[in-house]
């Protein structure tokens, strides 16, 4: 969710090496491409229905009355929707700790993919209570469900991993804190896009306006970085350890 699309455009282009093409859902939105492969949605609507500017994570469902039922019926929100979008219907909902994240029903663009370098590397709950978050999805969004195509879900090295079929594309980790000050302590959901260069990355998203946020954090197989856009989206950008 941007302000001005044009201005968001410019500014991830610059440091992710994204392209963007129209969408049958108006001249607002935009979806971004990373060689020649869609990768995220922008939508300058954040004005427009009086929402932060932040990057959200939107979960395919099957029905989208059914899964904002199921968000009521387990103390969550729905903020906005289920609301007719182009070629489906949208809503977005904030999880029992406040979380905010999206559902769509609906045509999903072919090719999309959660792999390879500018595309989103993957998603992080940082939340209160990881077990309790995992119950929350998982009820919401047929997570571990026996159907096939399903999301597994496990519990590794003190976090909760979702994998579709052998890519890992969510993680849910605790410790956050409800009534922090810090957005980066509250819990939210985070999304990590790649890159090959991080410095690059970095050094251009500083020069463009946005700024680092916090230090860079190195494990034996990635170095990672949370950067703020112009605007006070956040977002990590993550790229390999070599």
């Amino acid at each position: 969710m941007a302000r001005d699309l044009a201005s968001a455009q410019e500014f991830y282009g610059a440091v992710l090496g994204w392209e963007f093409r129209p969408t049958r859902l108006g001249e607002q939105f935009s979806v971004a491409m990373y060689d020649g492969v869609p990768v995220a949605g922008i939508g300058a609507l954040a004005l427009r229905l009086g929402v932060p500017v932040a990057w959200t994570p939107y979960f395919a469902v099957d029905d989208a009355d059914v899964t904002a039922a199921r968000i009521r019926e387990r103390g969550a929100t729905t903020a906005v929707g289920p609301l007719a979008f182009g070629t489906g219907r949208a809503a977005l909902a904030a999880d029992p700790d406040g979380a905010v994240f999206g559902f769509w029903q609906g045509e999903v663009i072919p090719d999309w993919t959660l792999r390879g370098d500018g595309a989103a590397a993957w998603i992080e709950l940082r939340t209160r209570d990881a077990f309790a978050a995992a119950v929350f999805y998982a009820e919401v969004l047929d997570w571990a469900c026996e159907r096939p195509g399903c999301c597994d879900v496990s519990y590794e090295q003190g976090h909760v991993i979702v994998r579709r079929g052998h890519d890992t594309v969510a993680r849910i980790s605790g410790g956050a804190v409800e009534a922090a000050p810090d957005p980066e302590v509250r819990p939210r959901w985070q999304v990590h896009f790649s890159v090959l260069d991080l410095e690059k990355a970095v050094e251009t998203a500083t020069g463009s306006g946005g700024a680092a946020v916090s230090p860079v954090q190195s494990s034996a197989t990635s170095r990672a970085i949370t950067l703020r856009d112009p605007d006070g989206a956040l977002f990590t950008v993550v790229s390999p350890n070599t």
